[in-house]
């Protein structure tokens, strides 16, 4: 199935209120595609209707070929959902939770091997009240990853860990991603969606406002880079020119270093290397510094993404 999940005039709301208003996106099979936005934006109405948990009021939604209003049942027994926060019984220990999970599917894998792969074996027979917050969110991973999903749906699956946990997580989804599975992700952390994302849609106030690579979507938003150069002498009392499709230049530093805004970076760099070459100027180093994610999200909303 090249687009496992696919969505078409989805709209979802609550009494006269309209969270979801129409949107369209297909995830295609093997990708990270995540689903980003203010609170209030819809992408969590969105998540669950498609997880089977929640009805729309119009539009159609397919998950593996399921309608998840419909084949609920058939549908959750395919797929894997690790939500934000995802509370067992206290005194459940690690090792029963993996088994009654397991006997809630048709289909199961080696759940003690997960618990290997999730470095959680030495954790077994420990209390869930006892792990960790990166431990209980592996365990979350672990139980969604039991049926063998073709599907995973991970709503923010790093949020409120600290940095070294968020890391663990990270790389787990990296895994999984190598293993072709397809990842909805939902998250507040721009870096994360920059670093394991193969695509983002923006959310805002029910709509799509953007979509596409994280580069493609700074590029179309924010089209400016700068250019920083270092040169190995100071370049004196001479004038910079007008390079091709740059809007300013500086000079800092001791006239050590030259900093470029240019709306094409590439014929930009060109011209100065040549500039410099002609006049025997030793280049020490370059640098392109593109606008970020974080940029692009808060020109197209207004808002930064955790308000």
């Amino acid at each position: 199935m090249d687009h496992p999940i696919q969505v078409e005039q989805l709209q979802k709301s609550y009494g006269s209120f309209a969270a979801v208003k129409g949107i369209d996106f297909e995830v295609r099979a093997g990708e990270v595609f995540g689903l980003l936005g203010p609170n209030g934006a819809g992408k969590t109405s969105t998540v669950k209707i498609l997880e089977g948990l929640r009805s729309r009021n119009g539009g159609r939604v397919s998950v593996l070929g399921c309608d998840p209003e419909v084949q609920t049942i058939e549908l959750k027994d395919r797929i894997g959902v690790c939500l934000q926060d995802t509370n067992l019984q206290e005194k459940i220990k690690v090792r029963e939770a993996i088994e009654l999970f397991a006997s809630l599917y048709t289909r199961t894998v080696d759940g003690m091997a997960l618990l290997k792969r999730l470095q959680l074996w030495e954790k077994r027979e420990a209390l869930y009240s006892t792990l960790s917050g990166g431990q209980k969110q592996r365990l979350a991973l672990a139980l969604a990853l039991l049926n063998d999903p073709q599907v995973l749906f991970l709503d923010e699956p790093s949020a409120g860990l600290d940095p070294q946990a968020r890391l663990e997580i990270h790389e787990l989804v990296q895994e999984l991603r190598r293993e072709q599975r397809t990842i909805l992700l939902t998250t507040h952390y721009i870096e994360e969606a920059e670093k394991l994302c193969d695509r983002v849609a923006i959310m805002d106030e029910g709509r799509i406002i953007a979509m596409g690579t994280p580069r493609e979507i700074q590029e179309r938003t924010l089209s400016n880079s700068v250019i920083e150069i270092e040169i190995a002498q100071p370049l004196g009392d001479a004038e910079l020119p007008v390079w091709p499709e740059a809007e300013k230049a500086n000079v800092f530093d001791g006239r050590t270093h030259i900093a470029v805004v240019s709306r094409r970076p590439a014929r930009t760099i060109v011209a100065m290397v040549k500039w410099l070459d002609d006049r025997g100027i030793e280049l020490s180093d370059i640098r392109i510094k593109r606008p970020s994610l974080e940029e692009a999200f808060i020109e197209l909303t207004g808002k930064s993404l955790r308000e």
